[in-house]
């Protein structure tokens, strides 16, 4: 009876050795891949090709599946890139840039979920205007604080895209009637779009100005003239006057302007205190109806 001794070979039994096949490779999920790779590489990503793909493998996942929200993940991921793109076109509003790019991703979630890659349309292409719209939506609803005709803030994204490539090609911010020219519309629809386009923040009175030396906008604002109010009266006053007798008019002269006592008009004038006041009386009633002297 032989013994096998520790290291030796196995002993040939004459069939030949068929190697193991490779074991399956896993299927890699596309939101992982996307998300391990380095911030610097994403770059280099061929974000169309990742995105046909992870189209073509939603479109294989039944509705409900698991692993349908994160494909749809994936390719929300893929293409936030292209939702910067588009909030790029309103750096020039008064809005943070993060907010926009959230509305933005609204646009961009709203266009996966109604893509359909079956016919022939690049998913950028078509999902560009969405997001577009939706970030124009947000603006139009929700930023301004003043009212603008929707006419004014159709045309106000015209004029904008038009503003922009003509400082593109001029090199310097375009003139009224470049903008006119260049989108064939009256220059008095541009100044009322331009108008329009600075209504979607009011600055508060109390805020410092900083080209003011800080002082805020109440602080340069005049006050109302408690004295205003009397400058009609005193005009209709002097109408009257000069329509009084001599007499008459210097009595009033004496006693509203020399605010003298009508013992001292009486003084004054050689005449009793008593005619005085009903001179006074009679004056007074006639300058209060407004009626000329009547001797």
């Amino acid at each position: 009876m032989s013994v096998q001794t520790q290291g030796s070979s196995a002993p040939e039994t004459g069939e030949e050795t068929v190697p193991k096949e490779p074991e399956e490779a896993q299927q890699v999920d596309p939101l992982v891949e996307l998300r391990e790779r380095p911030p610097g590489a994403r770059s280099s990503v061929d974000v169309r090709t990742l995105t046909r793909v992870l189209f073509e493998r939603l479109a294989e996942l039944p509705p409900g599946a698991p692993e349908r929200e994160r494909v749809r993940a994936a390719l929300i991921e893929a293409n936030i890139p292209l939702v910067r793109y588009a909030a790029t076109r309103f750096r020039s509003r008064n809005e943070p840039m993060e907010d926009i790019v959230q509305v933005g991703t609204i646009g961009l979630i709203n266009a996966i979920d109604r893509f359909d890659p079956t016919r022939g349309v690049q998913f950028p292409t078509y999902a560009l205007p969405t997001i577009l719209g939706e970030i124009k939506r947000y603006f139009r609803d929700n930023v301004r604080t003043m009212h603008v005709p929707r006419r004014l803030q159709e045309l106000w994204v015209q004029v904008s895209g038009a503003m922009e490539e003509l400082t593109i090609t001029h090199g310097r911010s375009p003139k009224v009637p470049e903008i006119a020219a260049n989108l064939r519309i009256p220059e008095e629809d541009v100044r009322a779009c331009l108008a329009a386009g600075r209504a979607y923040n009011a600055a508060s009175l109390e805020a410092a100005q900083e080209h003011e030396g800080g002082l805020a906008l109440l602080d340069r604002l005049g006050y109302e003239d408690s004295a205003l109010a009397d400058v009609e009266h005193r005009d209709m006053v002097r109408h009257l006057l000069v329509q009084l007798p001599e007499r008459e008019r210097r009595i009033i002269m004496l006693r509203f302007f020399a605010n003298l006592t009508q013992s001292q008009i009486s003084t004054e004038l050689g005449m009793s205190q008593m005619h005085v006041s009903r001179l006074l009386s009679r004056i007074l009633t006639r300058l209060r109806t407004g009626n000329s002297w009547e001797e």
